[in-house]
C-alpha cells in the first residue's frame, strides 16, 4: 500500500499516498476486477508519488506544524508505504528522526530502501514488512538490517512519535480497528495522521470535444460502484459512518483535526503527469468496465490511444487538480 494517487478514495495508485486503489496488499478476492497486485503496479505508484510531490510536501509541512517546535520526533513509521515516496519526504521534513516503511509487499519495500539511497537518507529510512493491521500488533517480520531502528526489530514494528497512513485503512475490512492498531502504534503525546476521502481528481474539461460532455462524473460513479465491490469483498468487511475524526475519537485519540492540501499542475501537463493520468485511466477501463455504457468506454480507448490527438498523453487541455485530505490526532500523554 502506500500514496495512492486516487480520486478520492484511492481507488488507485497509492502516494508516494488517486482514480486506482493501494494498501493491504494481494487480497484473494473472488472478483478479479477488485484484485490488486500493489507489487505489479510498483513503476505506478513511485511515478504517481512523483507526481504528487508538491502536496505530499505540503501535507508533512503541515505536521510538522502541528506537532510544534517542542515536540521531538525520532522516529515516524509510514503504514501502507508503497514504493516510500512519502516515507522519504516525512525524513526530509523530520531532519534527525527516522523513518520507517511499513508495507506487505516485500518488493515495494526494496523500492522504498533504494528511493532513500538515491536520495542520501539511506542512514534514516528504514523498512519493515507486515500485513495490516496485524503487523501493527507485533506479529510482522523486520526486513531491515535490524540495526539502529530502537525499536519494531524481529517480530514487530515498534512505536514512533508519528504515524502517517494513506489511503490504506479503506482497503482493511474494519476500517476501526485499523486505527485502533495504528493508535496503539504511537508513543504518549504522538500524532497520528490518516489520509482518507478528499476531492475527486479532476484532469479534463466537462466536455472534451468527443463522447458525451461530462465524462469524469460518470468516471466517479463507476469508481464508487467498484470500491463498494471492493470494500464488501475484504475480509471482516465492516459498514461504518467515514466520520474520520468520530472514528479517531473512538481509537482513543484526542484533539481531531482536518487541513487538505491542494495539488494543482495546470495545462499543458509534463510528460510524467500524463503517463500518470494515462495509468490512472488505463486502471478505470480495466477495474469499472462494467459500470460504463459502451460511449463512454469507447470515449476512454481514445484518451488512452497513445498516437491520438485527442488522447490524454497529446491533448493540450489536460490538467490535474487534486486534494490529499488527512485527519489527525494525538494520543494522549497520559
Amino acid at each position: 500500500m502506500s500514496t495512492h494517487n486516487d480520486s478520492r478514495h484511492g481507488h488507485g495508485p497509492r502516494h508516494g499516498s488517486a482514480p486506482a486503489p493501494a494498501h493491504a496488499h494481494k487480497h484473494a478476492h473472488a472478483h478479479h476486477r477488485t484484485d490488486i497486485d500493489w507489487e505489479v503496479m510498483a513503476t505506478q505508484l513511485e511515478t504517481g508519488g512523483d507526481v504528487q510531490l508538491p502536496a505530499l510536501r505540503l501535507a508533512a509541512a503541515r505536521l510538522k506544524e502541528l506537532l510544534g517546535p517542542d515536540h521531538r520526533v525520532r522516529r515516524i513509521l509510514d503504514v501502507g508505504s508503497g514504493p516510500g515516496v512519502m516515507t522519504c519526504v516525512l525524513a526530509e521534513t523530520f531532519a534527525g528522526a527516522e523513518a520507517v516503511a511499513v508495507d506487505g509487499a516485500p518488493g515495494l519495500l526494496d523500492r522504498a530502501l533504494a528511493r532513500a539511497g538515491r536520495l542520501g537518507l539511506g542512514d534514516r529510512v528504514a523498512v519493515r514488512h507486515a500485513e495490516l493491521p496485524e503487523g501493527l500488533a507485533g506479529t510482522g517480520a523486520g526486513t531491515g538490517d535490524g540495526e539502529g531502528d530502537g525499536e519494531g526489530g524481529e517480530g514487530g514494528v515498534g512505536t514512533a512519535d508519528l504515524v502517517w497512513s494513506s489511503k490504506a485503512v479503506h482497503h482493511l475490512g474494519d476500517q476501526q480497528g485499523a486505527l485502533k492498531a495504528l493508535a496503539g502504534a504511537l508513543r504518549p503525546g504522538g500524532l497520528l495522521a490518516v489520509a482518507e476521502g478528499g476531492l475527486p481528481m479532476r484532469f479534463l474539461p466537462r466536455d472534451i470535444g468527443i463522447g458525451r460532455p461530462g465524462l469524469q462524473a460518470r468516471l466517479d460513479v463507476a469508481l464508487e460502484t467498484w470500491f463498494e465491490e471492493m470494500r464488501a469483498e475484504l475480509p471482516g468487511s465492516t459498514a461504518v459512518v467515514e466520520d474520520w475524526p468520530e472514528l479517531l475519537r473512538r481509537a482513543g485519540l484526542t484533539g481531531a483535526r482536518t487541513f487538505t492540501s491542494l495539488l494543482d499542475l495546470p495545462a499543458p501537463l509534463g510528460g510524467p503527469a500524463r503517463s500518470y493520468l494515462h495509468a490512472q485511466l488505463t486502471r478505470v477501463r480495466e477495474a469499472a468496465s462494467d459500470a460504463l455504457a459502451e460511449e463512454d468506454l469507447r470515449t476512454l480507448d481514445v484518451l488512452l490511444d497513445p498516437g491520438a490527438p485527442e488522447g490524454i498523453l497529446r491533448r493540450p487541455d489536460a490538467f490535474l487538480l487534486a486534494g490529499v485530505t488527512v485527519y489527525t490526532a494525538v494520543r494522549p500523554a497520559h
